[in-house]
């Protein structure tokens, strides 16, 4: 049986009194591994240079991974949240595979905050952009490299013979007459001895476990109930909180009559907050009931009259007004639109998305006079650790952040809206409070994904080659108001535009940012959906104007990109395109994107006027692939989302408010309605690619090719469920 720590639950008087950043990481990490039989051994990677600025470097320079105890017990830290995409299998299987350990033999913790897991490519402690193995292919493996030869070293000089001659297999150091020595009987020499600085990596011939199919080692504990999740954290003495907010969004409480919940049984207090009003008691259906005795007169701010219209007109002037910022601009894109022997033009829109996770948002606070212990399932521990700092009027190093296992994540736990009024809670209460979301409370405040309007032209010459594209996206930023230093263009929303992989001589993408008022989101994906959507549709039209099948226009522009034409070709093989049943139809779509490619085809019907969708045929060439079968769940997961945006997913706001405030109203695809998904894996010896959003982009488009092929009728919105063929 696989160990698992998916997050460690103390009672709050087992947390030790931090000092500070690294003391209060070495702590945690320390307590946990002497509950595992005494730490004897700690390896630490070197901090990325960006991080080591910002830390002290007498004591944060470096960043404990790994432990082994004298019972041969062996503990590794994940530092990014575990949400489903199986980061405490693959993580621990590149440390295992240069350890020279099953990953069976190993007890699993999650990291706790701290800069020395910061990851570059984020800017902080956080897990998304789907780059978790990406960020952990070269250091984690070093981990376990510089395990192993400390350990081998440590052997050689017990028995007194050249390191040469060892080697290390299965959790033991084999000497040159057969002699063994476990790691844990090497353990607390091997800690005295200097840390290599160069090791050698495994070559990809050698491995024994990066590569396989294994099983997920978080599976067993959530099949017998026993992992822990945000919401099944329990402490001594704790409250439950139910956070009321105003309807509309942005607005806040102006004033509250409180006097008939606070009579009502159970009811502990009731807290007046910035952004809404706070019920505690002694438990959650207490607190739910007091909630809806509150008589609040909210004031709705500046959205009071805000709907989708009214969005769509700003998108719109924007859109006319602005000629936006360059993110990508090559040859002469005006001039060869002028040039061309044939122009098209089309407007594409966007809707809001809701994240819509299966645990709601819920946060447990613990404040105490010198600290804070937080347990949260979210995506970014630094904000959160920063978030819970100000409610409790504490350093942020006085509070302990413990990442319990997340109920889905996609993006919406990258946010920390849901941890002050918890923090703020127990703080008032002098006890420790959770306090939980309603499916309501977590539909109708969202942080939703930004709505776009992307207008797109192009130009054909008399061959019908693609000479011109020019896409402008209006959109508002979700980075600016994450981190508001950032100005100019927002990667975030020209993904997968920029990254375009057609060969088009003359090409311009441009970007106009316009908010909105209301916040907003990261979501699975972010703008590759978006711009996905975009690019492949409109291929499909000019591939209809030029008299070409839709994948024969698209392999002429790929001369260049030998990845890409393979992905399109096997799958275009793989799907039969073009041999499709009677009153079936195909569409397909391309996209590069978090350093994968992947084509996607997608076969229809209509039944009655009713769209189906049959099958999904889906082919990813995502480079090394740590375990396959991870792979392959989160490229089926990611078209199962992908397919709910696609035909289900819009938001609608009236009077400042959402509409939709549960799944009746915000459908997701259901049983019947999924798909057969056909995923196929291209071997690759590319350093690693993102899998866990790279599936969603292809999905939309590639069905509303299919829609076109079937019904003749092009769909330059989203969703696509409501659409009816003409005389249906």
């Amino acid at each position: 049986m696989d160990r698992i720590e998916s997050a460690p639950v103390p009672a709050a008087a087992e947390c030790g009194q931090p000092e500070g950043d690294d003391a209060l990481n070495r702590r945690q990490f320390l307590g946990a591994a002497t509950r595992l039989g005494g730490l004897v051994l700690a390896l630490s990677l070197p901090l990325p240079r960006t991080a080591r600025a910002r830390s002290n470097p007498a004591s944060a320079e470096l960043n404990a991974w790994l432990s082994i105890a004298p019972d041969d017990s062996i503990t590794i830290l994940v530092d990014r949240s575990e949400m489903g995409q199986g980061v405490f299998t693959a993580l621990p299987m590149l440390l295992a595979e240069e350890l020279e350990v099953s990953l069976d033999r190993v007890a699993i913790v999650a990291a706790p905050v701290g800069d020395a897991y910061f990851n570059a490519a984020n800017g902080g402690q956080m897990t998304g952009t789907s780059n978790s193995v990406q960020d952990a292919w070269v250091k984690l493996r070093t981990a376990g490299a510089q395990a192993r030869s400390m350990l081998i070293r440590a052997a050689a000089e017990t028995w007194g013979v050249d390191a040469a001659a060892c080697r290390a297999r299965d959790g033991a150091v084999i000497g040159p007459s057969g002699a063994r020595l476990s790691y844990g009987a090497l353990a607390e020499r091997a800690a005295r001895l200097p840390v290599p600085q160069q090791v050698a990596l495994k070559a990809p011939n050698e491995f024994r476990l990066i590569g396989r199919g294994l099983p997920r080692t978080d599976t067993p504990a959530k099949v017998d109930g026993s992992a822990v999740f945000g919401i099944d954290v329990r402490l001594p003495g704790m409250l439950y909180g139910t956070y009321a907010q105003c309807p509309v969004l942005g607005g806040w409480p102006e004033s509250v009559d409180a006097s008939a919940a606070q009579g009502m049984a159970g009811v502990h207090s009731v807290l007046t907050l910035d952004r809404g009003v706070l019920v505690l008691a002694e438990h959650y259906w207490q607190a739910l009931a007091a909630r809806k005795a509150l008589r609040v007169h909210w004031n709705p701010g500046p959205n009071a009259h805000l709907d989708n219209a009214g969005i769509r007109a700003l998108l719109a002037r924007a859109a006319d007004t602005d000629p936006g910022l360059v993110a990508r601009s090559d040859g002469d894109v005006h001039s060869a639109l002028r040039g061309a022997a044939r122009t098209f033009s089309a407007t594409y829109e966007l809707p809001l998305l809701a994240h819509a996770t299966m645990e709601p948002m819920n946060c447990t606070a613990d404040v105490r006079a010198d600290r804070c212990d937080l347990y949260v399932g979210t995506q970014a521990q630094q904000l959160s650790q920063a978030a819970a700092a100000v409610p409790a009027g504490l350093p942020p190093d006085r509070v302990a952040v413990h990442t319990t296992l997340l109920g889905g994540g996609f993006g919406r736990r990258l946010d920390i809206d849901f941890i002050p009024a918890a923090v703020a809670g127990s703080k008032a209460a002098g006890r420790p409070v959770q306090v939980i979301w309603t499916r309501e409370d977590d539909m109708t405040h969202d942080t939703y994904r930004p709505p776009a309007l992307e207008r797109v032209s192009a130009g054909l010459d008399a061959d019908g080659r693609l000479v011109a594209w020019q896409l402008h996206i209006t959109s508002p930023s979700v980075t600016a108001r994450v981190a508001p230093p950032v100005v100019g263009v927002d990667a975030s929303v020209v993904e997968a535009a920029i990254d375009m992989p057609y060969d088009v001589p003359n090409l311009s993408i441009t970007y106009t940012r316009q908010e909105i008022g209301i916040d907003l989101g990261y979501l699975r994906s972010v703008s590759h959906a978006l711009n996905c959507f975009v690019i492949e549709s409109f291929m499909d039209e000019l591939a209809a104007a030029s008299g070409r099948d839709p994948l024969e226009f698209r392999m002429r522009l790929l001369d260049k990109q030998p990845r890409h034409r393979r992905v399109l070709e096997t799958a275009a093989t793989l799907a039969g395109w073009g041999r499709n049943a009677p009153g079936r139809h195909q569409g397909l779509a391309l996209m590069e994107g978090y350093s994968s490619k992947i084509a996607q085809i997608a076969e229809i019907s209509f039944d009655a006027g009713k769209l189906r969708v049959h099958r999904i045929v889906c082919v990813v060439d995502c480079g090394r692939m740590v375990n396959p079968r991870i792979v392959e769940s989160q490229i089926e997961s990611g078209i199962v989302f992908g397919l709910t945006a696609a035909l289900w997913g819009e938001v609608t706001i009236e009077g400042g408010a959402v509409k939709q405030n549960n799944f009746d109203g915000y459908r997701v695809l259901r049983a019947n309605e999924c798909p057969q998904i056909v995923v196929h894996l291209l071997a690759s010896e590319e350093d690693p690619g993102g899998i866990g959003e790279v599936a969603v982009p292809p999905v939309a488009p590639a069905v509303a090719n299919a829609i076109f092929a079937a019904t003749g009728e092009r769909l330059r919105t989203l969703p696509l469920g409501r659409f009816k063929p003409r005389g249906a």
